[in-house]
């Protein structure tokens, strides 16, 4: 079996050997890069299967450089992981509106991150466990296909990343039923998480924007426990 290639992308050297480290301990191939135009110039030859990306680089920032990666055809479907050192929820967001699988905050554990990694590729290659299981979902104007992992609201089809769609999945096949947070962490996520659960909270946020869900229409929030997606 071909081993899984990483790219990390962090002008931090000594994040990087520590990266790169343990991830060949657990049998990754990794190339590590200081800058966003480096990165972008290796691609133009090589596919990795992910990127770690941090988001405060010199030149090119990491939100500029995820734009880039999900604006072009040939790259747009690499799963991207983003390292921060900032907390705030707004940086959250906004790496998750540039198309960011996942984000992580330092410090971090090793142990953490290759976590986060085996459950990102564990959504792309999610297959149905059963074939009973509806292909496509309604929702009021809200049609979300299964099988080619695509949602539209009427006729647009809205931009999800893997985990906002596997988010919306898991409350349509329960709609009408209210997920806790710990939940909906430990079905899409596939790990005890250790930090806290308004990372759910940020995802629900922007699936509601993208879906203009202000007024709360598809998905409630049911306050103290979780969210349900109204039938």
């Amino acid at each position: 079996m071909n081993k899984k290639q990483i790219f990390v992308v962090d002008d931090e050297v000594h994040i990087c050997e520590l990266i790169k480290y343990n991830l060949e301990k657990n049998g990754y191939d990794v190339d590590i890069f200081e800058t966003g135009e480096e990165l972008l110039e290796k691609l133009n030859t090589v596919k990795p299967n992910m990127i770690i990306l941090d988001l405060m680089l010199p030149g090119m920032d990491g939100l500029e450089v995820c734009r880039t990666l999900r604006s072009k055809q040939d790259t747009k479907k690499i799963p991207i992981i983003m390292l921060t050192a900032k907390g705030e929820e707004f940086d959250r967001v906004l790496g998750l509106e540039m198309g960011a699988d996942d984000y992580i905050t330092k410090p971090f554990s090793v142990r953490e991150l290759t976590a986060r990694m085996k459950a990102v590729f564990r959504r792309i290659n999610y297959e149905p466990e059963t074939q009973n299981e509806a292909e496509i979902i309604h929702i009021k104007d809200i049609t979300i296909d299964l099988n080619k992992r695509e949602v539209y609201k009427g006729k647009q089809l809205l931009q999800l990343t893997l985990k906002e769609f596997e988010l919306l999945k898991i409350l349509a096949l329960n709609k009408g039923h209210v997920l806790s947070r710990d939940v909906l962490l430990d079905k899409i996520w596939g790990y005890d998480y250790c930090g806290e659960t308004r990372t759910v909270d940020v995802h629900i946020r922007h699936l509601r924007k993208l879906m203009e869900d202000d007024a709360e229409i598809y998905i409630e929030t049911v306050r103290g426990i979780g969210y349900k997606l109204k039938e």
